[in-house]
Formats: C-alpha cells, sequence, structure tokens
C-alpha cells in the first residue's frame, strides 16, 4: 500500500496526478523549483476540484481530502525523503528526467518506486545510469488525468515484475485503468494517436477542411470523444512537437513534423495553455 507519493512537476500532468492521488486519500507532495508555479498548481487542484464536486463527478469528500493530504515544497530532496512512490512529471528532456531521478534516488529508501510520465521517451535508457533500474517504470497519465481513465504502464528491460505489478495496483487504486506496454518509442499511445494527428495537420496546411470540420469528421465519423487537431491543443503543440521529432528520428517518415506545426509552435501557439493553437481557447 502506497503511503506517501511525490510527484515531481506542477505543470499541467503533475497538477492534475497530484489532484487524483491526494483526493484518494494518499499524502503526497508536489515538488517544483518554482515557489510562484506551486502557488499557481495549488490553486488550479482546488478549482478544480470544486469544478468536479459541481457537476457530480466527484465526491464532496475530494475537497477535504486534497486539503489534509497535498502539500508543496521547492526542495526535492526533502519533498521525496519520506515517499515510498515518486512520479516524475517534468517537461520531456531526457537529460532532465535522469539529472532528477539521480538526486531522487540519493534519498529515497531502498524500495521505493520511481515513476517517469514521460509520453515517449524511453524508459530503458532513463533507468540505465540508476543504481537500481529495477524499481523504475513507465506510468503515461493522460490528460486531463482527473478525467481520464488510462494509465499506459511501461516495462522498461530493467523493471522487475514487482515493479510493474506496483504500478499497476497504483493506477487501479486512483480508480484508473492501467495497460502494461513494453518499452518502444511512442510506446502504444503515443505512437497511434500522433499518426492521426500528424496527418490532421497535414490536411488542415494542404487545405483539405478547417480544423473544425476535421475534427467533426472525427468525432462523428469515427466516434472519437475529440478531433485530432483539438486533442493536439489540449496535449500542447510544443508537446507534440517535441514527441514528432523523436519518433521520425527513431522510426521513420510518417512522423516527420509538419511545417505547420513548427510555425505554430515558433510563433508561441502551443494550444489550450496559450489560448491559441489549431482552434481558439477562452
Amino acid at each position: 500500500m502506497v503511503r506517501q507519493i511525490t510527484v515531481i512537476g506542477a505543470g499541467t500532468m503533475g497538477q492534475g496526478i497530484a489532484q487524483v492521488t491526494s483526493i484518494h486519500g494518499i499524502s503526497t507532495r508536489l515538488c517544483d523549483v518554482s515557489a510562484e508555479a506551486l502557488a499557481d498548481a495549488s490553486d488550479r487542484i482546488e478549482a478544480s476540484v470544486e469544478k468536479g464536486i459541481e457537476k457530480g463527478k466527484t465526491p464532496a469528500s475530494a475537497r477535504d481530502q486534497f486539503r489534509r493530504c497535498l502539500t508543496t515544497s521547492t526542495d526535492i530532496e526533502e519533498a521525496c525523503q519520506e515517499s515510498d512512490f515518486v512520479i516524475e512529471a517534468v517537461p520531456e528532456l531526457l537529460d532532465l528526467k535522469a539529472s532528477i531521478f539521480a538526486r531522487v534516488e540519493q534519498v529515497v529508501s531502498s524500495d521505493a518506486i520511481l515513476a517517469t510520465n514521460t509520453s515517449s521517451l524511453p524508459i530503458t535508457d532513463l533507468a540505465s545510469s540508476l543504481q537500481h533500474p529495477q524499481r523504475f517504470v513507465g506510468m503515461h497519465f493522460f490528460n486531463p488525468v482527473p478525467v481520464m481513465a488510462l494509465v499506459e504502464v511501461v516495462r522498461g528491460a530493467a523493471s522487475s515484475e514487482s515493479t510493474v505489478e506496483a504500478a499497476v495496483s497504483l493506477a487501479v487504486a486512483l480508480g484508473k485503468e492501467p495497460i502494461v506496454v513494453q518499452d518502444s518509442p511512442g510506446f502504444a499511445t503515443s505512437r497511434l494517436g500522433l499518426v492521426i494527428g500528424l496527418e490532421a495537420i497535414r490536411m488542415l496546411e494542404a487545405g483539405v477542411a478547417s480544423a473544425e470540420e476535421i475534427d467533426k469528421a472525427m468525432e462523428l465519423g469515427y466516434r472519437h470523444p475529440m478531433g485530432p487537431l483539438r486533442l493536439t491543443d489540449l496535449v500542447g503543440l510544443d508537446v507534440r512537437l517535441a514527441i514528432a521529432e523523436y519518433l521520425h528520428q527513431e522510426i521513420g517518415e510518417q512522423f516527420r513534423p509538419p511545417q505547420l506545426l513548427r510555425q505554430l509552435v515558433a510563433e508561441g501557439h502551443l494550444g489550450k495553455k496559450t489560448g491559441q493553437g489549431f482552434h481558439r481557447w477562452s
């Protein structure tokens, strides 16, 4: 049973993971280098919990659970010291993630589980510099974390069976539906989802249809809950671009980023988080 979790990174994904763990009664420390980011994250989590309660999708008890269980820290060593499960959710930079886990491993107990929320970076590579790579695993949550049921548990080459089972058990305890996949570029979800997303961008670029019409085609014709361009806005165009560049290098031409995607990212139009992507967001 997980008693205490540390979530590293107070961005969109870190906020969502910390919200879900804390409302399920797990003592949660949200860690970030920025005190301002942590204050903003706390406000956003509280607003999200209240919204869930108002809509009847979150029990009223979640309000007290969140306030009782969630704390914040700018000190990564202090934040991880007592935790038996650490989940990293920082930007998709392999060196950054590796440096964080090198620090974490020095302070956690010998049986603590280390997990990364990466959506595409190789789990085996991230674990390779650790003293105990067998306790490292991928836990790919989906945005928005409080709403999305899926957690993709990624087994690295060194991940032990008990580590994978611990990640699966935690996902279930959080009310999620886990799947277990092998460590492969893009895993299952990013690889499949990105192919559709990139082709939708190429169609928009070629003037085949508007963003609204392309999204509606997939929503109504294939019963996707959200069109590929709106989903890209939600994930973040910068995140999608980084994943596409990695998969283009690792797998092949089908993942070459369209010029339109590069252009929008260069202009700072990153999707919902900036108010403008392939759609306008209020």
